[in-house]
């Protein structure tokens, strides 16, 4: 009868290593070792075709003095500054809209969310066309003839705006899952009581929404942090490299500078800045749920 003791869980674990295994060799092939590998390549002195002499953290000891690669950094953080929290606010906004009117949801849900499955050629296309400083849509309404682009103070906001208008449809869709997972119950039960408006909103749907909501958060914050397609077909950094941003920096110092060492450290030491912003934005919204359970 000792058989009838084996442990189940031994029993489970042959099926779950073989249905974990494709995910583990694609992990390690096109994640682990080419992250291994520009580790290393950060450490040496070397072109996009030849891989010289192992100059250790030297790369990084250059970067911490380049004031290209900060002023990069800080157009990135000012990009994510713009975007982060509008498209979260946003994204709750369209979502309770949808929810509210039962009759035209679908039409709704299709035109918010249409955008997002645009390529990003197509977006910053369209983009173009409606900022252009003689024909464009928004000059027109507005009056005016600006070269939104051209303008070192208007050029960085209007690649948010597009970016805003372009993805803003993935945090609705999150939201309205969330919303849908709400009890309809509770509703019932807070209307019995005399709850109206904002009152159901602030006591039943936001603390329901809140972790879907520090989730789009940080969704957001990865997402902004890693634009690059945007400004570099918009704007091309300019002007003045004011929209260079981090990944445009190390394109051009890889593939224009063909200094694929430092273009490595610099991807090294970004991956982990938005790490650091990551778990600190986390560990924020966590620190604001419990106080306000």
């Amino acid at each position: 009868m000792r058989f009838l003791s084996t442990p189940q869980p031994r029993r489970q674990t042959l099926p779950a290593i073989l249905l974990l295994a494709p995910f583990g060799v694609v992990f390690i092939l096109f994640f682990f070792l080419p992250a291994l590998e520009t580790f290393w390549l950060s450490l040496t002195e070397s072109s996009l075709t030849r891989t010289n002499a192992f100059v250790g953290l030297d790369n990084y000891a250059t970067l911490v003095q380049d004031p290209n690669f900060w002023a990069a950094l800080g157009h990135t953080f000012y990009f994510a500054l713009l975007t982060v929290v509008p498209l979260t606010a946003l994204g709750l906004v369209m979502a309770l809209l949808v929810d509210r009117f039962v009759r035209a949801r679908s039409w709704l849900q299709g035109a918010f969310f249409l955008p997002y499955v645009l390529p990003i050629s197509v977006m910053t296309l369209i983009a173009d066309w409606m900022l252009q400083p003689s024909s464009g849509v928004v000059n027109y309404v507005l009056g005016m003839q600006r070269a939104w682009f051209a303008d070192l103070t208007w050029a960085m906001p209007m690649v948010a705006i597009a970016t805003i208008w372009w993805t803003v449809g993935f945090n609705m869709l999150m939201f309205l899952a969330g919303l849908r997972n709400i009890p309809a119950d509770l509703y019932e039960a807070a209307a019995l009581d005399g709850a109206r408006g904002f009152t159901l909103f602030r006591t039943i749907t936001w603390p329901a929404l809140r972790p879907v909501a520090g989730m789009a958060m940080i969704l957001q914050l990865i997402a902004s942090m890693k634009i690059f397609g945007q400004t570099y077909i918009m704007t091309t950094g300019g002007p003045f490299n004011t929209t260079r941003v981090t990944l445009h920096y190390m394109y051009e110092t890889a593939f224009t500078q063909s200094d694929a060492g430092y273009a490595a450290a610099i991807a090294v030491a970004f991956v982990l800045i938005v790490i650091l912003l990551s778990l600190a934005q986390a560990a924020f919204v966590r620190w604001l749920d419990g106080r306000s359970a």
